[in-house]
């Protein structure tokens, strides 16, 4: 083999001139889009379990009402379910008695949205 052809096969396995420096920088543009993306996932599903604790927060705090229980038992069945720092506000209407717990999802300032839970029962003490 002549150096001619030597240098032509080492010219030929080189990476071209261009093209370095891709991978760092494709990868530091797709990493912190991966940690957003599963931060906002992660969020998401931490307000979606606040959602369905108010929502069973709501529904044993209007079994209790409609058992006809004290006002301050009825409050602490449904805050036992609810998430933390949930509202717990009691209603009686005819029949009817509501229970609504509100509560602030789980998360930075701007991404807080209010969670409601609402449930009705009819009160024991009107049937038969």
């Amino acid at each position: 083999m002549s150096d001619g052809e030597r240098d032509e096969r080492r010219v030929r396995c080189r990476w071209p001139v261009g093209d370095e420096g891709y991978v760092t920088a494709e990868a530091a543009l797709v990493i912190p889009a991966l940690v957003l993306f599963t931060g906002a996932l992660l969020w998401g599903l931490m307000a979606a379990c606040a959602q369905i604790q108010c929502v069973d927060a709501a529904r044993a705090g209007a079994r209790a009402a409609a058992r006809s229980e004290a006002p301050a038992a009825v409050d602490a069945v449904a805050r036992s379910a609810a998430p933390r720092g949930a509202r717990v506000t009691q209603s009686r209407e005819g029949d009817l008695v509501r229970v609504r717990v509100t509560a602030a999802a789980p998360g930075p300032g701007p991404l807080t949205l209010t969670l409601r839970g609402e449930a009705t029962a009819l009160a024991e003490d009107t049937v038969g």
